[in-house]
């Protein structure tokens, strides 16, 4: 796979894709808001763990069961959306709570804690299962050896790109969070955001096609 244009045409398509605000970008960037750069940093890294979880179903074979079985489609997608759920509704609850700690205490959100939320969030997503395997398929060459390998290879790829483009972008979101987290109000209101964003994707992901 030495060909210059395909890389460029490949990357292209990942850095793109990984740019498109889906459910992982969102959350990932709302946690950051909330909580700071480090529980933005985790919850990125957590996220792509995920994401690596579902380039080696999909590496295997596994992901089609997604695609075509209705029943494990429906209770993923349920499951996913569930956990979004109850994830929006806590952010809501503790809404404003930040600001009345002490600043020094860190974030109310642990960066661990954010890193398996960010595992969840994508590993619950039938759609980021069915969308690896309908994406990378398209840049396997079969004169280049096994397809399953190359599979995994490309997952890999992109995952790395999203890694780079999440962290890059909590940075930025981060500066603006950290001068927003000091007024009481302003906290609430993020923590609100926050939570509503959460429920929203959760209400996307429940109504979520196999399509």
């Amino acid at each position: 796979m030495s060909d210059p244009a395909f890389w460029l045409v490949f990357f292209s398509a990942a850095l793109a894709l990984n740019l498109s605000p889906g459910p992982d970008l969102l959350f990932v960037l709302s946690r950051t808001l909330s909580d700071g750069r480090r529980v933005g940093v985790a919850s990125a890294c957590g996220v792509c763990s995920g994401a690596l979880v579902h380039v080696a179903a999909a590496a295997l074979g596994i992901s089609a069961i997604l695609a075509t079985s209705a029943l494990a489609f429906s209770v993923v997608k349920y499951v996913g959306a569930a956990y979004l759920l109850y994830l929006g509704i806590q952010a809501l609850r503790s809404a404003g709570v930040g600001a009345s700690l002490d600043p020094d205490s860190g974030p109310r959100t642990r960066p661990w804690q954010a890193y398996r939320q960010g595992i969840l969030v994508d590993l619950l997503n039938p759609k980021a299962a069915i969308f690896f395997m309908a994406f990378l398929p398209q840049f396997v060459r079969p004169n280049e050896g096994a397809v399953a390998l190359q599979l995994l290879v490309l997952g890999v790829l992109v995952v790395l790109v999203a890694i780079v483009v999440e962290c890059a972008l909590v940075l930025v979101a981060a500066r603006a969070g950290s001068a927003l987290r000091g007024n009481r109000r302003l906290s609430q209101w993020l923590d609100r955001m926050f939570g509503s964003v959460l429920i929203a994707l959760g209400i996307r992901l429940g109504l979520a096609e196999r399509a």
